[in-house]
């Protein structure tokens, strides 16, 4: 068993579950059960970690914290049989360059997969790379975290560096005047950036200004920001690991702080799972997204 500690800053950022809870949980159920390290401090066995890793992915999918606290691990990894799965998925479509592709992340060997992904998209131009190379790749490195075929570090790896890449092609595009000014960011609890980035590609290729706050900001900043930059849409991205019963509420949580002439887009695998919101545009996919671009330019015109 290893002998690996974890601070409670470290599991909250591992776990998406808050300190607060962590203790609260820790007084109520018995469960986590830090040791204290030689400050005092509460230190979390790797085990611990990955039970509340398991138990946060679970309570996303609607399971009772209570319930599942007390329920033991081998239960737990059977509530949630496509993490613990050992054999591989059978993809849609067989596509050995993005085999190839996780395979060097798999291997560890980021140059090398830098350099592979540069070709691409030289190769394919940025919008093409995005839509054909990024996307996908994203979704099957997600779904080999899920199977048990990717490490945790593996897709922080792919993430980091695939972000780079895209920063700094975002990097090279012309400036000048540029609409509509577009307001990019997650809420709070919402961690992923990839996707967010991706849009803000695609978005700044087709001439828009994009202003991009990074991940988690409050509902009340994103309003204040939006008034700030004069922005004509905030865009968030929302992840199918952000619980779903939340996200109609924020949504209209946050519409109703905006001021109405400033467009609402929330885009997303995590908004491909709700109905209809009012005064919201979503946008499940990235076609979407430039869909929506597309008619803001033609109300705007």
């Amino acid at each position: 068993m290893s002998t690996l500690t974890y601070n409670i800053a470290a599991v909250e950022r591992d776990t998406g579950l808050s300190k607060d809870v962590l203790r609260m949980w820790e007084r109520r159920y018995g469960f986590p059960t830090p040791e204290r390290d030689g400050n005092g401090d509460r230190a979390y066995s790797a085990d611990q970690v990955e039970r509340l890793r398991l138990i946060k992915r679970l309570m996303d999918m609607g399971h009772r914290p209570g319930k599942l606290i007390a329920t033991p691990y081998e239960e737990l990894a059977a509530l949630a049989p496509r993490r613990m799965a050992a054999g591989p998925a059978v993809p849609e479509e067989h596509t050995p360059e993005l085999d190839e592709l996780i395979d060097l992340v798999r291997r560890h060997e980021g140059g090398a997969y830098l350099q592979a992904m540069q070709q691409r998209l030289a190769r394919q131009g940025l919008q093409r790379f995005v839509q054909d190379t990024v996307a996908p790749l994203a979704q099957r490195i997600g779904e080999g975290w899920e199977q048990g075929r990717v490490e945790v570090f593996e897709e922080h790896l792919f993430t980091e560096l695939t972000k780079r890449l895209l920063r700094q092609s975002i990097a090279t595009l012309p400036a000048g005047v540029r609409r509509p000014r577009i307001l990019l960011t997650t809420l709070p609890g919402e961690q992923h950036l990839l996707g967010l980035l991706m849009a803000e590609t695609l978005f700044a290729l087709e001439g828009a200004e994009c202003i991009p706050l990074g991940t988690q900001t409050p509902l009340l900043e994103i309003g204040r920001a939006a008034v700030a930059h004069r922005a004509d849409v905030v865009a968030l991205s929302f992840s199918a690991a952000f619980p779903l019963r939340q996200i109609p509420a924020l949504l209209l949580q946050l519409r109703m702080g905006l001021d109405a002439s400033i467009e609402l887009w929330a885009g997303g695998t995590g908004v491909a799972r709700i109905g209809e919101t009012e005064g919201v545009v979503l946008m499940p996919t990235l076609d979407d997204a430039l869909a929506a671009l597309a008619a803001w330019r033609a109300t705007d015109a």
